[in-house]
């Protein structure tokens, strides 16, 4: 009888904290909810987060995405429509409004808190500059909050060295919730060597979970052969961990959306595999992505905790008499 070969010995590092956070999982409650109360179809403003797997498993419910609000037939002018987690300008519900639309306001609590910082920046006076990603919907929806002309985006360190600011007026930052810490400390360096008077929001903007994300990453990232992070090509804080990986101490870092896109014959000979999730990218995802280790390697799960979350944001009021059930979320949490 011929003996099996051996797999090869592997350890994973998966961090904790990692996948959604409050604010996605709110959001992905909301069109869940608003399914269950009021029926299919349901639309939704823009991907309700940035990852294409949760975007298809609400579609298979009933969920339709739509970019704008003038999408929407005629005849289901009467159907809930929801706001995306990234937030939106505040032109989008006052059309909502303007068309007697029905709408859900999915926006995070944590990005609101940040429209609210650059409002508190304008009503004092302030110019705001928005550290950010141009184009990225959080962006064009802080932005949005605000009249043309009283915000100025800046991206990176070489844009605030070279900014010029408007004439006789004090200037406030704010910045994407989503962005890498050591990035944003120097772009956030670079602004107040410029202008030593410009003002901080009243609270840090970057979220908790960013953060917690990326501290998880730097505690297993060193000695790793490879970092695979699970999320989508579109979505900023999964990108911001690719980085903070490769920074670490990962040989490799990669972004994969599932385990059918790790390229196995460039992976070649690993020890040990660093594995995390952005805060939109679900956990049946790393648990699909771990099997798929699991089948070629003898795979030894080590945990790198660094915090431990228990933020929970409500949903919405007129929802909070739906009964929301494991059975609802196992399509992004996977069965109970």
């Amino acid at each position: 009888m011929l003996d099996r070969p051996q797999k090869p010995p592997l350890t994973i590092r998966l961090c904790g904290p990692r996948g959604f956070c409050a604010g996605v999982d709110r959001a992905i409650q909301i069109v869940v909810l608003a399914l269950k109360k009021y029926g299919a179809p349901v639309y939704v403003r823009h991907e309700i987060v940035h990852n294409r797997y949760v975007v298809e498993g609400l579609q298979n419910l009933g969920a339709v995405f739509i970019e704008e609000l003038d999408e929407i037939p005629d005849a289901h002018r009467d159907s809930p429509v929801v706001f995306s987690a990234h937030g939106v300008p505040k032109s989008v519900p006052a059309d909502a409004e303007a068309r007697n639309l029905f709408y859900l306001d999915a926006t995070c609590p944590l990005v609101s808190k940040v429209h609210k910082q650059a409002m508190r920046h304008q009503r004092l006076g302030r110019h705001v500059v928005l550290i950010g990603h141009a184009g990225h919907p959080e962006v064009i929806g802080t932005m949005g909050q605000l009249p043309e002309g009283a915000v100025s985006l800046v991206e990176t360190e070489a844009e605030a060295s070279a900014f010029d600011a408007p004439d006789g007026v004090e200037l406030g930052f704010v910045t994407q919730t989503t962005l890498s810490v050591a990035d944003t400390a120097g772009v956030i360096r670079a602004l107040e060597t410029r202008f030593p008077n410009i003002k901080a929001p009243a609270a840090e903007s970057i979220c908790y979970a960013t953060t917690n994300r990326q501290e998880a990453v730097q505690a297993a990232a060193p000695g790793a052969d490879l970092f695979l992070i699970v999320g989508a090509p579109n979505s900023s804080n999964s990108k911001r961990l690719v980085e903070v990986a490769e920074r670490a101490g990962a040989k490799r870092s990669l972004l994969v959306q599932r385990a059918s896109e790790i390229p196995w014959d460039e992976v070649g000979e690993i020890g040990t595999l660093g594995l995390s999730a952005g805060a939109s990218a679900p956990e049946i995802i790393v648990d699909e992505i771990i099997e798929a280790f699991r089948q070629r390697f003898n795979a030894t799960l080590e945990l790198a905790i660094t915090a431990e979350e228990t933020e929970n944001f409500p949903v919405n009021r007129v929802l909070r008499d739906v009964e929301l059930t494991a059975a609802d979320m196992a399509f992004v949490n996977g069965a109970a």
